[in-house]
């Protein structure tokens, strides 16, 4: 716990440092290029291999939400992994099901991860993601789907659960105006013919019974999407899953984002797998 308190008291402000390297990615997957911001460790090496850690933005937000959340540069040097952070636009980070529509998942696995790999040497052993919000929705559905790609995933504040009338709340809160729910119809089709449930990240484990890899979550008490975290751990009680759930002061804000990557980042160090090649 006392390592913890440090490490929160040294994130608490932030110096938002620029990324070692910007990428700008064209894509036919995508309607516009994806800007992607990656940081390294100090001392970083080609000779050794790194654990990766790719960090998921929030709806409304981009790339750069969490260089503007917490200072990146120092986990990075801290916890010796190499950070990417996409943007994910307003996707939920899924593939349309207009294929004239972006399709951000397609991006992420066969675009965005092998050159990842065809620039740094990554150890595929401890590939980790997280996210907050949209991204945590993301770095969970990922980690479902594609779990052969990650040690571990995390999400904090997670829009967990799709559902239309909850995220039409969660517009008009934030927003003033449906634009959320009219953005995720892009995304996920008209609540009037697909059923939205499907996607959420509750349905995806219903769906996939032999999933059984250690992931972290939380929540502030006050969020609104708090709602969604309890309905996440009740499954995990039931399915007994090696999962880590921490409830907490805390609303949906910066401020909360800014502590509790903190207890993702410690996660994954205590998660890393040994890794004999280009040590």
């Amino acid at each position: 716990m006392r390592k913890l308190l440090v490490i929160l008291l040294t994130l608490s402000s932030c110096v938002c440092t620029k990324a070692q390297e910007v990428w700008v990615m064209k894509s036919r997957q995508l309607e516009r290029p994806d800007t992607v911001l990656i940081y390294k460790p100090a001392g970083y090496t080609a000779k050794k291999v790194w654990p990766l850690v790719y960090l998921l933005h929030g709806y409304s937000e981009n790339y750069r939400q969490w260089s503007k959340t917490t200072e990146l540069q120092e986990l990075a040097s801290q916890y010796g992994f190499i950070i990417v952070t996409p943007d994910g636009f307003t996707t939920y980070y899924t593939n349309s099901p207009d294929q004239t529509k972006p399709q951000f998942e397609n991006f992420f696995f066969r675009e965005l991860i092998p050159r990842v790999h065809q620039s740094f040497n990554i150890d595929t052993a401890n590939i980790f993601i997280s996210g907050l919000s949209m991204g945590g929705y993301g770095a969970l559905r990922y980690f479902i789907l594609h779990p052969e790609y990650f040690n571990s995933a995390g999400a904090t504040s997670g829009a967990l659960e799709i559902d239309y009338n909850n995220f039409r709340q969660v517009s008009r809160q934030f927003w003033k105006n449906n634009r959320m729910t009219e953005d995720l119809t892009r995304h996920f089709g008209s609540p009037e013919i697909t059923d939205w449930h499907q996607y959420s990240i509750s349905t995806l484990l219903k769906q996939h019974q032999d999933f059984n890899k250690p992931f972290i979550f939380d929540c502030g008490v006050s969020d609104i999407l708090y709602p969604a975290s309890t309905t996440l751990k009740t499954i995990v009680d039931q399915r007994k899953l090696p999962a880590t759930f921490i409830s907490s002061p805390g609303n949906h804000d910066t401020s909360y984002w800014r502590q509790s990557i903190a207890y993702h980042f410690l996660y994954f160090q205590q998660h890393l797998r040994y890794s004999s090649h280009g040590q």
